[in-house]
């Protein structure tokens, strides 16, 4: 479809100047922003309303502290949003930003060595020009590169996470319309099983009805990467479940899929009650927000791999355990 194509064009002309050196993120953004432009992005930028202010507040401190950025990017895809009727054209981006860590961010000390902060971006394309971004990244993530430990041990693994298995995931070019279809029903499958958390079956066996037994989980720092439907079951899945009750329903501001990767965003994507023991730290019994993407790859009839950013110093925050405070007063 050639809307999704231009918007693809759009957004890789804006990665390459934002970028490039010599050029400022405000001057970027103005560009190829609108003037009614929204960023969501993770604790502690929120909610940013200008081109300006995204410069001023996110885009312009990171290149000062990860100086000769560079964007390593695994996973590049276009759709039509469901949530609205498949009328909004969304372009998502995932991978990572390299540089050299020469100066301090958010108070995370620098290395003077390459750091690279994950993250997943989904950018709105309407006439032209940007008009909503979603940009998750972890941060928990980048302190551990610091030598920080903003969390107790995890789950699961703590490690450099890669693109897709395939290395098939920049999709530069027309995809064929119902591979992406098939993509977007499976993970509206899934939404649908592990949704509800009453299926009535265990736990592996629910997941195997959409995820390949062989499934990679490459989830957020403070959890951790997970491999096989069972380990994933052992290493995040049950513990979540165990620790968190009065789910609500999912809510989701886009949900797309282009050939055999999809994904979604929320701002929260639903809440919780913490009324167990997580990630090392004791029940409180308060709700709190997920703000969360999932980006997805296909493989025949089955979910393979899943990233997973969620904005953990938000949630945690909600729960009495300002992480970034912490860290300003030397308590990590």
């Amino acid at each position: 479809m050639q809307e999704l194509q231009s918007a693809k064009e759009l957004v890789k002309r804006y990665y390459a100047m934002l970028d490039a050196s010599g050029i400022t993120a405000q001057e970027t953004l103005e560009a190829f922003t609108a003037d009614t432009y929204l960023w969501r992005g993770f604790h502690p930028f929120g909610e940013l309303n200008s081109a300006e202010e995204v410069a001023h507040k996110f885009w312009g401190p990171l290149h000062k502290s990860l100086t000769s950025l560079q964007r390593r990017e695994d996973v590049f895809f276009a759709g039509l949003n469901q949530i609205d009727g498949f009328n909004g054209v969304w372009v998502v981006s995932m991978g990572h930003l390299l540089g050299l860590f020469d100066e301090p961010f958010l108070g995370i000390p620098p290395t003077q060595k390459i750091a690279m902060l994950r993250y997943c971006e989904f950018n709105k394309v309407e006439d032209g020009k940007i008009v909503e971004t979603a940009m998750y990244f972890d941060l928990p993530d980048l302190m551990v590169q610091a030598g920080l430990r903003p969390f107790p041990n995890q789950t699961a693994a703590q490690l450099v996470q890669p693109g897709p298995k395939t290395h098939d995931g920049l999709l530069t070019h027309p995809q064929d319309k119902s591979a992406g279809e098939a993509t977007l029903a499976l993970i509206n499958r899934m939404i649908g099983d592990l949704g509800q958390w009453n299926s009535g079956l265990s736990l592996e066996d629910e997941l195997r009805q959409t995820w390949a037994e062989d499934m990679l989980w490459w989830g957020p720092t403070g959890i951790g990467a997970t491999f096989t439907i069972s380990r994933y079951a052992k290493q995040h899945s049950g513990p979540f479940r165990a620790a968190f009750s009065e789910r609500s329903k999912t809510n989701h501001i886009a949900r797309l899929a282009e050939g055999n990767y999809g994904g979604f965003f929320g701002w929260p994507n639903f809440t919780a009650c913490l009324s167990g023991p997580f990630m090392g730290q004791v029940p409180t019994g308060k709700t709190g927000e997920f703000r969360v993407i999932d980006i997805y790859r296909r493989e025949g009839e089955k979910l393979a791999e899943n990233w997973v950013f969620i904005d953990l110093l938000h949630f945690w925050k909600s729960q009495g355990n300002d992480v970034l405070q912490r860290l300003a007063s030397g308590d990590l």
